[in-house]
């Protein structure tokens, strides 16, 4: 693998990172207009009465790892020095850009503060970048793991960025496990009448679904053909999942989304998916793809499940609603990235035999 090809991971990865702090920091992009104030004038306002800790936190934490990625993105062009620089400034740029931004949304307050902050850890993450960019995605460890089992290319790259984001998206408590593309609220399509048979058989169906479709996107960047790998591979996500319901919603409902359906759904999944890589690899993308297709459908038509809404009833999102909606976000339209991904060319050297 090239040089050029690990950098472009790296862009790829920055550049998805910062549509989703735009996205966390515009939202929700209702009632924009202008309320007549100074774009700027928030830039010289006093120091805010109210804050906390926390929010400090947050905002230089926000800012660190795109920091962090852009300077390896950056740094065999610029050269390190240019490159860190280059990726503090970005981060505090973007930052001044979606404060002003917020001067136009009602539900938005711009504030100098989180402006500072988030120069701040944008600084952390470029200085951390000088010193472990390189070493953790172009050359180092991570490096030389991807090269030992990942396909090179841009399209693996592409699908490594993918398959970042589906873990993202398992991290939102409300949802199905694995499932995506929840377009309900867009389409305000009406959910199917409730019964305990007629939802453990959809959960079984998503969770079956989505298995074989991010299985055989997994599968297909491989470059070391291992199925004992692959199966390791699906229980990450599954953590995400207990480590989400733990940590944003209660501590005792880590486990809530270990049900009969699930778990039928992830055995009869993982033995599909055992039994696709044995396909063609033109017949495991067009089987993914329908797998897709199959799970989105489901979501739109699962009924609301009153148990589920019961286990969810003490989550209160508070300081996380942000990222709550972000991860939601993510998984609304991860199919809709998930299905071009699928249907692009490959070369002869990424197909696998």
């Amino acid at each position: 693998m090239t040089r050029r090809q690990d950098s472009h991971l790296a862009l790829y990865l920055a550049i998805a990172y910062a549509l989703l702090i735009a996205y966390a920091s515009l939202h929700p992009f209702a009632g924009w207009r202008d309320n007549g104030a100074p774009a700027f004038a928030y830039l010289s306002a006093a120091w805010p009465r109210y804050y906390t800790g926390f929010d400090l936190a947050v905002n230089v934490i926000a800012y660190v790892p795109l920091g962090f990625l852009l300077v390896p993105a950056l740094q065999t062009r610029l050269g390190i020095a240019a490159a860190a620089l280059l990726a503090a400034l970005a981060g505090g740029g973007l930052s001044l850009a979606l404060e002003t931004l917020q001067n136009f949304l009602p539900s938005r307050v711009p504030s100098n503060i989180d402006l500072a902050c988030n120069a701040i850890g944008a600084m952390i993450g470029a200085a951390a970048g000088m010193n472990w960019g390189r070493e953790l995605i172009d050359g180092g460890r991570l490096h030389r793991l991807r090269v030992k089992l990942v396909l090179g290319g841009h399209g693996a790259d592409f699908g490594l960025v993918l398959l970042g984001l589906w873990l993202l998206a398992q991290l939102n408590p409300e949802l199905l496990l694995f499932g995506t593309g929840d377009l309900r609220a867009l389409l305000e399509l009406p959910p199917l009448p409730y019964s305990a048979q007629r939802f453990a058989v959809i959960e079984a169906g998503v969770a079956a679904a989505g298995t074989l479709a991010a299985g055989l996107i997994a599968w297909s960047l491989l470059r070391l053909q291992h199925r004992g790998l692959l199966v390791a591979l699906l229980l990450p996500p599954l953590a995400v999942k207990a480590f989400a319901s733990a940590v944003l919603v209660n501590a005792a409902q880590f486990a809530h989304w270990i049900t009969p359906g699930n778990i039928g759904g992830l055995a009869f999944g993982m033995l599909a998916l055992l039994a696709a890589t044995w396909l063609p690899p033109l017949a495991q993308r067009m089987l993914a793809a329908l797998a897709l297709l199959f799970a989105t459908a489901l979501v739109n038509l699962a009924p609301e499940n009153p148990y589920l809404a019961a286990s969810l009833a003490v989550w209160q999102q508070g300081h996380f609603l942000n990222f709550n909606g972000l991860t939601k976000l993510v998984s609304s339209l991860w199919p809709f990235a998930a299905l071009p991904y699928l249907m692009l060319p490959r070369p002869k050297q990424g197909e696998h035999v």
